[in-house]
């Protein structure tokens, strides 16, 4: 982590470049927008600058609070969509991938929450909760099973299902939750 020194000149407003078009409220508002991942959540561009995206339609004020900012809650405001949608957004330059962060949310009855994405690719360890910034660049190498997979998922064929809760599974002696490799 890097440390983090406020002046005045260093508090930018975050700006609204929105990720999102009104095709994507449309199919927002009508519950049928099966790619909503790659619009909300925290998404970094080419220029460095990360976009953030939370329904929270209820909110009075939304800001981002994190390692980018000291944890300071004047830093990056969120502004509401135009749209009524109940979407905020913010774009804030310089994040970098690693970095902790969530949603300050204040209600409209002045209740104050600290709350990870929803939409969020990469979170802390418990028992910490913040969400981190994370990029999904990997790239995969499976062409030849992909030219295949419809044959494998077609209707016909049998189907086995298999769903595991890591964290809630196993964990090593000391207490500590297992990663990915620890349970295979």
């Amino acid at each position: 982590m890097r440390s983090v020194s406020w002046q005045a000149n260093e508090l930018l407003a975050a700006s609204t470049m929105s990720t999102l078009t009104e095709h994507d409220i449309y199919l927002f508002r009508e519950g049928s927008h099966a790619k909503l991942h790659e619009k909300l959540g925290c998404h970094i561009d080419e220029e460095r600058c990360a976009h953030f995206g939370v329904w929270a339609p209820n909110a009075k004020a939304v800001s981002l609070i994190g390692d980018f900012n000291g944890w300071n809650p004047q830093a990056h405001t969120m502004n509401p969509r135009w749209d009524g949608s109940g979407i905020w957004e913010a774009a804030v330059p310089g994040v970098e991938p690693g970095a902790a962060y969530k949603y300050r949310i204040v209600s409209r009855h002045d209740s104050v929450h600290e709350k990870g994405d929803p939409f969020g690719f990469y979170w802390e360890v418990a028992p910490r909760t913040a969400s981190r910034v994370w990029e999904l660049d990997y790239e995969w190498h499976d062409d030849q099973w992909m030219s295949t997979r419809g044959a494998h998922n077609a209707l016909h064929a049998p189907m086995s299902i298999y769903e595991l809760h890591i964290g809630s599974w196993r964990r090593r002696a000391d207490g500590e939750f297992l990663g990915y490799s620890g349970v295979a």
